[in-house]
């Protein structure tokens, strides 16, 4: 299924509909990942989201769809977006579909985990109370979130202090 091609029929903002009619060859699994080749040289990932008929799936582009036309060839690649994970990937910058955006280097994705992966089983899961490193080392070193806690870092100082001390009403 990996050299699958099909081609572009309609792009309405970042939803892509493509069809594989001409290549006579299977629709792609649900959250599989398709690339474009742009004429920049960039490549493109879109995402299956739904098999819309008549040979033709509905996708969700992973970045700008600007300059994307009607007839662009569409490749499978078969698998679903992964993620990197491991100790290369701490304090590193990287965009929705796994690649460094920080200018440090490329990350190796070899072996990363699909975003839609199957959530862990019961028996794995733990009852301690972790500490979660963001690689942010102001984050880590003055506010340390909890794994699988629920963390709010927004907003400035100044509008934090006065909302916390209840003293400014209109946000509240």
């Amino acid at each position: 299924m990996a050299n699958n091609i099909g081609e572009i029929v309609q792009v309405i903002g970042p939803v892509v509909d493509v069809s594989f009619e001409k290549s006579g060859s299977e629709l792609p699994n649900i959250h599989d990942a398709l690339e474009i080749d742009r004429p920049d040289g960039t490549i493109l990932v879109i995402e299956c989201q739904q098999h819309i008929g008549e040979n033709t799936v509905r996708t969700i582009a992973m970045d700008s769809t600007d300059g994307l036309q009607r007839g662009m060839k569409v490749r499978i690649t078969g698998t679903s977006i992964k993620m990197p994970v491991g100790d290369h990937v701490k304090g590193r910058l990287l965009n929705v579909i796994g690649q460094a955006i920080d200018g440090i280097g490329a990350v190796d994705n070899k072996q990363g985990y699909p975003v839609h992966n199957l959530p862990p089983k019961f028996d794995q899961l733990s009852t301690e109370t972790e500490v979660l490193f963001t690689g942010i080392k102001v984050i880590d070193l003055l506010e340390p979130y909890a794994k699988e806690g629920k963390s709010d870092y927004s907003g400035s100082r100044s509008w934090q202090n006065s909302y916390h001390n209840g003293t400014d009403k209109q946000h509240c």
